[in-house]
């Protein structure tokens, strides 16, 4: 297929991406659903769809068409939901149509999601040998999705109403469960191909791997967090699981122009003294109430005592986190500290031109330096 086709056929699946959301926005919003459950999925849904096309268009990474297919069978599985959730009395014409629709769908999303490690960054496996196990994890999402398509084993229990338009084959129980229990394998599968893959790659290609690392990373620890403290975690659900295709987009086009490792030190040390100060606050409270304080006192002893132990443990915590997880940094710091030391006690200009050559290459390592000084020109 020519170039010229091929992105045509990656902006059709956009623009049948988008089309399909908008259907649910307006059968969701005049069938009486939530605002929730009408626009929860639109976020990731998109951001995966304009992702993928941009990466599909412009760098022909297979990772932008996993994207892009992704999207649009989740764009069609919100969209059936919305047309066939209906009341017996509203039910629309074809309405376990488009609850069969949407219970073949379901059944092959998980591969895209299994299949995004396995393949990320440049759209293959990191070798030969880990070809086996995406087969077994395009094989299992066709397994589940034909076993939802012609037996009744995931027909979607919202629709009480509705009865199965294609039971073919009845016992087929057996291969929709041992499909799907492949999943938690497939994901340590997934897991185990990046930790492989990042020891094997050089520098360009970890910084890559970094970004997708931490956002994924930062969006399960939000998903786990809000699905223990709150009742509905589709709203955090949403704002954090862009930042997957987000990531994965500034890797493959602009991740030279990011510093990842600042980034996750950063998270790692705030997480790390949020999590301290909160300790500090909850034993002082807890502390007062003993000793028989009242409230209101012990909890403004408490914000007091972690608002002035917040810049002390930051810059404690952040130097052992850059020297543990940032030691290009760490080293860069050090060697600037000791180029000040230096330059107290120096006295010579041309002797400090090229210490300060030495130092700023050892701590960036740029590809050209050059020193502009008052009175002796420009010296490379």
């Amino acid at each position: 297929m020519s170039h010229r086709l091929l992105n045509g056929l990656a902006w059709t699946l956009l623009g049948l991406t988008i089309v399909l959301l908008a259907a649910n926005v307006v059968l969701g919003l005049t069938g009486g659903e939530s605002w929730t459950a009408v626009f929860g999925f639109i976020p990731a849904t998109l951001s995966f769809a304009l992702v993928g096309a941009l990466i599909a268009v412009r760098a022909g990474n297979r990772l932008g068409w996993l994207f892009l297919a992704g999207a649009t069978v989740t764009a069609v599985s919100v969209a059936a939901k919305a047309y066939a959730a209906r009341t017996p009395a509203a039910e629309l014409p074809g309405a376990a149509w488009a609850g069969w629709v949407l219970t073949v769908s379901l059944g092959v999303t998980g591969t895209f999601f299994f299949l995004t490690p396995l393949l990320f960054p440049d759209g293959r496996p990191p070798s030969p040998r880990w070809r086996p196990v995406v087969w077994v994890a395009v094989l299992a999402g066709l397994a589940v999705g034909v076993a939802s398509a012609i037996s009744d084993v995931n027909f979607h229990s919202d629709f009480p109403h509705l009865r199965d338009p294609v039971v073919l084959v009845t016992p087929l129980g057996t291969v929709y469960n041992v499909a799907t229990s492949i999943g938690p394998l497939l994901f340590l599968a997934g897991a185990v191909s990046m930790i492989v893959r990042f020891r094997r790659s050089g520098l360009e290609q970890r910084q890559q791997l970094k970004w997708f690392l931490y956002a994924s990373v930062v969006a399960a620890v939000v998903i786990v967090v809000a699905s223990d403290f709150t009742k509905n975690p589709l709203p955090e659900v949403e704002i954090v699981v862009p930042l997957i295709p987000a990531a994965v987009g500034v890797a493959i086009f602009k991740y030279r122009l990011y510093d990842i490792d600042r980034l996750i030190s950063r998270t790692l040390a705030y997480a790390i003294v949020t999590a301290l100060l909160v300790g500090v606050y909850a034993g002082l409270v807890i502390l007062a109430g003993v000793l028989g304080f009242s409230t209101p006192p012990a909890v403004a002893i408490g914000t007091l005592a972690a608002a002035a132990l917040f810049s002390p443990l930051r810059r404690r915590v952040q130097h052992a986190v850059d020297k543990r997880f940032n030691r290009v940094r760490y080293d860069a710091e050090l060697t600037a500290a000791a180029f000040a030391a230096r330059l107290r006690d120096a006295l010579d200009l041309d002797h400090v031109r090229a210490d300060l050559q030495q130092t700023v290459d050892s701590a960036v390592q740029p590809a050209h330096i050059s020193i502009w000084t008052a009175g002796g020109g420009d010296h490379r």
